[in-house]
């Protein structure tokens, strides 16, 4: 890039970031929602600075740009989604969180892989590797269909509304669960025959750095909520002295230390703000992380839209066949809602209005976006790498903008229909 093109990217980000923090507010409470404008204005920025610009953060051009910066804007949202459930974690009182990961998230996988196979004839290794990229529903972009946050002191939302519960914990969950599957991808296009790695890919890719993630992340979540709120000296408890930055020290060392001795860190980070939370759960503290972290993940969310936005108009889309387009539009309004309402099938905390709201509204967006470019930095996918980028592009936008434009209708009126049945005080 040259001085003059750098400039124009100062410019053009500076001006982006601006209109993206002023204009959801002059249409909030319409089907018009910040991703979307954010969106629309990165494309924009693309035109205006022109591909050459923009090519030297395309992700088509520099994966490991967009696999960090999704990196961290995730690790942080799974923090702040973990703050913000109220629930206890049970296996009870967390069935349909349980039925959405075990059942509709394989069942989705297998779907997009199979389509991504047989119709745009995807080689096996692509096929799977694009099946995982789009399994994850999103903890950042899907704040509309969410729980708001943690309510301590006020009882739990999260009891009344399984829908917002479900949806929140399933996305705290499954940026996770993805990632046995992408390895999977990669094995199939590095590793030759399945039958010399499948052993191995079950054990540990599976079982073990799942194991490793959920319970390293729930020690250190547990050490850290103790050493919040109970540690033996009062005026050295940071829960007393209201210090929210601790909230991302967590983030940053779990993950880490989660990452070094080879767990799944995106568990670990829920795991822990899980665990955290459960220690003197009706502290107002945990109210004052979630706001440092919520904020934080706003502007990382902002940086990785306006970077996608630019792409979408300079070249990211190049590829996209109509067999692409095709599996993005089947996951967002069939492969998804089908396999998410079979598994609901038989929830109790369910009706059937709820049951097909919390199908639908799968969100996709930044984990997505993670997964295909460390897939394709790791594997080896060949030509099939702009079209696995193109597809997941495009699907993020239909996301975005189906799932956006309803979200907030449809969830108030799920709210206004349980008020209603609910008996009025006397």
């Amino acid at each position: 890039m040259t001085e003059l093109d750098i400039e124009r990217v100062y410019l053009a980000a500076g001006i982006a970031l601006l209109l993206a923090a002023t204009l959801p507010r002059l249409f909030r409470n319409r089907a018009i929602t910040a991703p979307m404008l954010v969106l629309g204005v990165g494309a924009i920025a693309g035109l205006v600075i022109g591909e050459a610009s923009v090519g030297a953060v395309s992700p088509l051009t520099h994966p490991k740009v967009i696999e960090h910066l999704a990196e961290v804007c995730v690790i942080v949202a799974l923090m702040g989604v973990g703050l913000a459930i109220d629930r206890p974690l049970h296996w009870r009182t967390w069935l349909s969180t349980w039925r959405l990961l075990l059942i509709a998230m394989p069942l989705g996988i297998a779907a997009v892989a199979l389509f991504g196979w047989w119709a745009a004839a995807l080689p096996p290794a692509a096929a799977v590797l694009i099946g995982a990229v789009l399994a994850p529903t999103d903890p950042v972009l899907a704040s509309d269909v969410q729980v708001e946050g943690p309510t301590p002191g006020e009882g739990s939302d999260d009891e009344d509304d399984e829908v917002r519960f479900a949806l929140t914990s399933e996305a705290g969950l499954n940026d996770a669960l993805a990632f046995p599957f992408v390895y999977l991808a990669i094995f199939l296009s590095t590793k030759g025959s399945v039958t010399s790695w499948l052993d191995g890919w079950l054990a540990w890719e599976l079982l073990g750095k799942v194991a490793i993630g959920a319970l390293l992340g729930w020690l250190v979540g547990d050490l850290l909520g103790r050493a919040f709120f109970r540690f033996p000296i009062r005026h050295a408890r940071l829960a007393e002295r209201g210090e929210p930055i601790v909230a991302l020290a967590a983030v940053f060392a779990v993950y880490g230390l989660t990452e070094i001795v080879g767990g799944y860190g995106f568990l670990a980070v829920f795991a822990c703000a899980i665990a955290i939370r459960r220690i003197e759960r009706d502290n107002d503290y945990h109210e004052e992380m979630h706001s440092l972290v919520e904020q934080l993940e706003h502007v990382l969310t902002l940086v990785v839209l306006l970077l996608l936005g630019a792409a979408l108009t300079s070249g990211l889309l190049g590829a996209l066949s109509w067999q692409g387009v095709a599996i993005g539009v089947l996951l967002v309004f069939v492969f998804r809602p089908a396999a998410a309402w079979l598994s609901l099938s038989g929830c109790r905390e369910m009706d059937g209005r709820e049951r097909a709201v919390t199908a639908f509204f799968g969100v996709r967006g930044i984990g997505s976006l993670y997964y295909v470019s460390y897939g394709l930095t790791h594997g080896e996918f060949g030509p099939q790498a702009e079209l696995l980028w193109a597809i997941t592009g495009f699907t993020i936008v239909v996301s975005v903008f189906v799932h956006g434009a309803g979200a907030g209708w449809v969830m108030g009126r799920l709210e206004t229909e349980r008020a209603a049945r609910q008996p009025s005080a006397t």
